[in-house]
């Protein structure tokens, strides 16, 4: 099934453990146009834009070539913000690239629109990797659990499943990646924070705590979101690895 689908980075200046972390340069460039340019390489997406709150955003990108609208400053998430985009811009699917997810691949986002067109009833996605004995415990981890289907059950900052008897289940790190029909966008902004989503501090929670279901789809290639100087020194050593 053809679909139209496009990449939208949500970018917000402000940030509490690494301010200002978007503009930060790696090798000279900033974070952004790293991330811009990874999510890029994904043959599925259409078009890629960054949709950000400051107009320092927009102006750094468009000197780096990178396409970059201004959104309002009033939105309280990433997908709130994603669904303004939508407004103006037609698609089948809208994939929200976290602004400092640079390390994202085209098998990330391939396994992101795959659900869309097997199972055209999908209305949310996002992905899952393994998690590590040492991320098991973090609670900057966000943890998820499946039902059979594969469809998320919860998520948590918690190591969820209590592996109560020692049996090895194993714990799922969540992925912040997401893909999006515009109807899901629409409930998202439309109803209120839930309750366990404000418990939690994790929006993807409104989605199920109203019923939207959300389908996971298991990844092997970890990612680097960098909240923290450390991550912004892990992802620069990464890119030189990989030759970027």
């Amino acid at each position: 099934m053809r679909l139209r689908v496009l990449g939208v980075i949500p970018a917000r200046l402000a940030s509490t453990r690494l301010p200002r972390k978007l503009l930060r340069e790696i090798a000279g460039r900033p974070l952004i146009c790293w991330t811009w340019e990874a999510a890029r390489r994904a043959p599925e997406l259409s078009d890629v834009l960054v949709a950000t709150d400051a107009q320092e955003i927009v102006d750094v990108c468009h000197a780096h070539g990178i396409p970059a609208i201004l959104t309002s400053s009033a939105h309280p998430s990433g997908t709130d913000r994603v669904w303004e985009v939508a407004q103006g811009r037609a698609a089948d699917v809208y994939v929200n690239v976290q602004g400092d997810e640079p390390l994202v691949t085209p098998g990330h986002v391939a396994r992101l629109v795959a659900p869309f067109r097997t199972h055209p009833d999908t209305q949310v996605s996002t992905l899952k990797i393994r998690a590590t004995d040492a991320e098991k415990p973090l609670p900057s981890v966000n943890k998820v659990v499946v039902d059979a289907a594969g469809h998320a059950l919860y998520f948590s900052k918690f190591p969820i499943p209590y592996d109560r008897d020692r049996i090895g289940t194993p714990v799922y790190k969540h992925i912040g990646l997401y893909a999006y029909r515009r109807a899901a966008l629409e409930a998202f902004h439309r109803l209120p924070p839930s309750e366990l989503e404000q418990t939690e501090r994790l929006e993807q929670l409104r989605f199920l705590e109203n019923g939207i279901p959300i389908t996971v789809v298991e990844t092997t290639e970890p990612t680097v979101g960098v909240d923290t100087e450390d991550d912004l020194h892990a992802v620069q050593a990464l890119l030189a690895a990989r030759g970027r």
